[in-house]
């Protein structure tokens, strides 16, 4: 059966901005019906790395909050901590770097809340029936929220081909736990030569898997629970993910995990896609590259995989600029998530994803 995605693109006019546009949007998938008066919504946003700047403008998201408390909702800003040690690595680090980049409460009109916890840790354990997976270890103020509203910046990435709504879900609104589970089935490892010998990653890790050995850090991979706490603790981010996993199981866990995200939501959750500045890689980086096509608009459901599918088949659609990290499939119609990162099998967490349950990869497009 065919879901139902709304697309505007981004003409404006003296009648209607984009911010109306966005109203609208949200209108025609019924975010009155999704959000009843007194519901903590969960507005599950991309806060971006330091240094990024294509990442979801603040200013649409405060619209977005808009739309929520006009339906008697109270919404918040939401994100995880990063699984590697950069500039978002624990609530403090990451909600610094959120007001640097725009998202303070004055400008979105909501208190911002990282959804598990100040070191990554606080999360709830979604029972799943997956096929590589049987729980999801998902962000508390994910799993406790009323309604859910991701709000993603759709553009490539390195490991999936591209991150719309699924990656914002599955990947996003995982504990550190959950990540490293999605990209890792072995443990961290200590880098000998960075590794001070300081004991915070042995005094963190409450399994008894970090010792030391001659002064220097080591994990045991059969007492190593995969909690991820060790790899935030170390100061000289000393303490590495292993990421041996492949894409294709990667972007399957991904999908099995945002199953997780809406675990008893489904019926209250929205996905705003927005196609802008739609860079060659993660806004986890601290740049962000040359846009491989031009902006094209914004596409909006209450289907994860339909949003997605629809946002691929417009970038597709368009035709790619040159001058670009794009180096194939230039022409309109052209793989331009191929033309980028030529050996992954972007469709991989789209068919998983349709699969399980999550939604529908056949959609009708209503241009409003």
């Amino acid at each position: 059966m065919s879901s139902q995605v709304f697309f505007a693109d981004l003409r404006t006019s003296t009648a209607e901005n984009l911010f109306d546009k966005i109203g609208r949007l949200m209108g025609k998938c019924g975010v009155s019906s999704i959000v009843s008066r007194g519901d903590l919504v969960a507005v599950k946003i991309h806060f971006g790395e330091k240094g990024c700047h294509a990442y979801v403008r603040p200013v649409f998201v405060r619209k977005i909050v808009e739309e929520i408390r006009k339906c008697g909702g109270m919404p918040f800003l939401t994100d995880s901590s990063t699984l590697y040690p950069g500039e978002r690595k624990n609530a403090v680090a990451a909600l610094n770097c959120a007001v640097a980049n725009g998202f303070a409460s004055e400008v979105v009109g909501a208190p911002l809340i990282m959804c598990d916890g100040l070191r990554g840790e606080s999360a709830r354990e979604i029972p799943l029936d997956g096929e590589l997976l049987k729980t999801a270890k998902i962000g508390s103020a994910i799993a406790e929220a009323d309604a859910l509203v991701a709000v993603s910046h759709f553009k490539l990435h390195e490991l999936t081909g591209f991150g719309g709504a699924l990656k914002n879900l599955g990947m996003g609104c995982s504990s550190r736990a959950g990540k490293l589970q999605q990209h890792s089935s072995v443990a961290p490892v200590v880098q000998a030569d960075l590794c001070t010998g300081c004991g915070l990653c042995m005094l963190s890790c409450e399994h008894g898997a970090v010792s030391m050995r001659d002064g220097t850090a080591y994990i045991a991979p059969d007492l190593c629970v995969g909690c991820g706490r060790c790899i935030s603790a170390c100061p000289v981010k000393g303490v590495k993910v292993q990421w041996n996993e492949a894409s294709s199981s990667v972007m399957k866990k991904m999908a099995e995990y945002a199953l997780g995200a809406l675990s008893g939501k489904h019926a209250s959750s929205l996905f705003l896609n927005f196609i802008t500045q739609v860079s060659p890689a993660c806004d986890c980086y601290g740049h962000s590259d040359a846009p491989i096509v031009n902006d094209i608009g914004l596409c909006a459901s209450t289907d994860p995989v339909a949003v997605d599918q629809a946002s691929v088949d417009l970038v597709n659609a368009a035709t790619g600029n040159r001058g670009t990290a794009l180096r194939s499939g230039f022409e309109a119609g052209g793989d331009k998530f191929r033309g980028v990162h030529p050996a992954i099998d972007w469709s991989v967490q789209l068919g998983h994803a349709e699969k399980i349950g999550l939604g529908s990869r056949d959609y009708v497009l209503e241009k409003i």
